[in-house]
């Protein structure tokens, strides 16, 4: 069973016996969305239901010739609400059941980018699942989360916010220059990174690590589509699972320039959100790709 469940709100499902019977209660008769995408000679079929605005349950399986269900597994999950990046993706398959990873290679953040595909049933219409393909779409990220902390932010007054905003554009044109093969930015790149550490290594001395870093995105543990995130939360809302009245918190959060909007059960949060606070988490990174023309 998908141990996200409890960050949109269902912390009561302790089996699968719970699980089956939420996952009947959808497909019987409580649905908001029904897709499918024939391959083959198979159809396949995901329930898509919100317990919440913009929070639900994938539910995906197969239909047999007698428009019969047949279940093979659901995810959780949170609908992002900005693009997150706009370089091309690529998708391959799980080696397990018929869903998918990305990679999102983004200069931002530094790192590769590796998300759960949401809407696998879209990408079915157009694509071969047995083969990678490189998609070049607007991709719109986000996270469920088991633990997280509300941080104070870093005080910034407008110049030192402009000098940032400054440094973090000329950085990103370094390294999209260093993937050209340009010696000279990689060379430059080099020397700001060995600044930088001996800079901190000082600091940090001195210092708690979290008053001199404003945002991090890094890998978390051995599951490659698990992060360890540290950014602003710029948008906050307050939900209720129409079904366990549990509350939770989704929040969008700015991690090294990337939104990504956060679903955590009120209970797992320590602190008080607030815009303009920072959030401190472990989450499961989302993705949804989307046309160009659609979103900004």
């Amino acid at each position: 069973m998908h141990r996200y469940f409890q960050a949109i709100g269902f912390s009561n499902l302790n089996n699968k016996k719970d699980l089956m019977k939420l996952v009947k209660g959808v497909v019987d008769n409580d649905y908001t969305t029904f897709k499918t995408a024939s391959v083959g000679d198979i159809l396949y079929a995901d329930y898509i239901k919100e317990f919440a605005p913009g929070m639900g349950i994938v539910i995906s399986g197969e239909l047999d010739n007698g428009n019969e269900f047949d279940y093979d597994y659901c995810f959780p999950y949170v609908e992002g609400s900005r693009v997150a990046s706009k370089e091309k993706s690529v998708i391959a398959r799980h080696s397990d059941k018929i869903s998918f990873a990305g990679i999102c290679e983004d200069s931002r953040v530094g790192i590769s980018m590796i998300y759960y595909l949401m809407d696998r049933i879209d990408y079915l219409v157009h694509h071969d699942f047995a083969k990678e393909h490189e998609v070049k779409k607007n991709l719109i990220l986000s996270g469920l989360s088991l633990q997280g902390t509300i941080m104070m932010p870093i005080i910034k007054n407008e110049a030192e916010k402009s000098d940032l905003e400054e440094k973090d554009k000329k950085r990103y044109l370094l390294i999209e220059a260093a993937r050209m093969g340009d010696e000279d930015a990689l060379e430059t790149l080099t020397l700001d990174d060995m600044d930088f550490y001996s800079t901190i290594t000082q600091k940090v001395k001195k210092h708690d690590v979290y008053s001199l870093v404003d945002s991090s995105f890094m890998p978390y543990g051995m599951e490659c589509d698990q992060y360890s995130v540290l950014g602003e939360i710029t948008e906050l809302t307050e939900l209720e699972n129409s079904i366990t009245k549990e509350k939770v918190y989704k929040l969008t959060v700015e991690c090294n320039g990337v939104p990504i909007v956060i679903c955590i059960n009120k209970k797992d949060l320590f602190g008080e959100p607030a815009i303009g606070r920072r959030f401190k988490g472990i989450i499961w990174l989302l993705g949804r790709l989307a046309d160009k023309s659609s979103h900004s």
